[in-house]
């Protein structure tokens, strides 16, 4: 293989020759720098990292999860959610908050009841292809 002039040589080669690689790992310490530049141009900026982070860590829990499933089939209200999910209203209307706090769920009132619903489709979109993703992964083990 050859070191292209926009990539940077190894460094330190006695102590690279020490390192035990894993299966996953590079065997040498080369930086393609070119393609690191091409890629930097292109990440996200930090706020928006931040922002989808926290949107993945509030889907990220199984009761919060399961809120977010249910809410992708129809608009429910806090008690059908606590149903749902097993626990009480009180425990829906915590995760809710956090779930709207993220943007990922809106509410109406109705009378007495306080219905939820998605965000929008990004969210319904973002279930389904995380559920379908979970279930490939399980059947290739």
């Amino acid at each position: 293989m050859s070191i292209h002039s926009d990539r940077c040589d190894l460094v330190q080669r006695s102590a690279i020759t020490a390192i035990q690689p894993d299966a996953g790992s590079c065997s040498a310490l080369i930086v393609d720098v070119g393609a690191v530049r091409r890629v930097r141009a292109r990440l996200a900026d930090d706020r928006l990292v931040a922002a989808t982070a926290a949107l993945f860590s509030a889907a990220g829990d199984p009761t919060r999860f399961r809120i977010l499933d249910a809410l992708s089939y129809e608009a429910l209200c806090v008690c059908d959610l606590a149903t749902l999910a097993g626990i009480s209203q009180s425990g829906v209307s915590h995760q809710l908050r956090l779930l709207r706090d993220r943007g990922l769920v809106s509410f109406t009132r109705d009378g007495n009841r306080a219905v939820y619903r998605l965000a929008d489709g990004h969210v319904r979109t973002l279930l389904a292809q995380g559920l379908q993703h979970a279930a490939e992964d399980r059947k290739s083990r």
